[in-house]
């Protein structure tokens, strides 16, 4: 996944969905670019009914995504999954990888 930033300011140009069509957007200035990738991470609100590791993904189903082999999927147990990592805490945290299951489309995270 690829980070853009904005050309005014500097900082880092997050997705917004605005009217069906998804733009990047920089929270500080305000600039916004109508997005070229087709996959976007969105951040949902959890309700209370949620699993607080549900992760939503939007990404054609073949993904660039790199492969490993050496995780077990908690859901059905296969040992082959794509994987990203994301600065989900602070900037003095480590990363948090994110997996999702190439046989059942399971999606779970580790934190490092």
């Amino acid at each position: 996944m690829c980070v853009e930033f904005c050309p005014e300011c500097g900082k880092a140009l997050t997705p917004s969905k605005v009217g069906g069509k998804v733009s990047l957007v920089c929270r500080k200035c305000g600039y916004r670019k109508q997005s070229e990738e087709e996959r976007v991470l969105f951040k949902q609100a959890r309700s209370a009914a949620q699993s607080k590791d549900s992760v939503i993904l939007v990404e054609p189903s073949n993904s660039p995504l790199p492969t490993t082999y050496d995780v077990i999927c908690p859901q059905c147990g296969h040992n082959e999954a794509k994987w990203w990592t994301l600065q989900t805490r602070s900037a003095d945290e480590p990363m948090t990888q994110f997996f999702r299951c190439v046989k059942c489309g399971h999606t779970w995270r580790e934190y490092a």
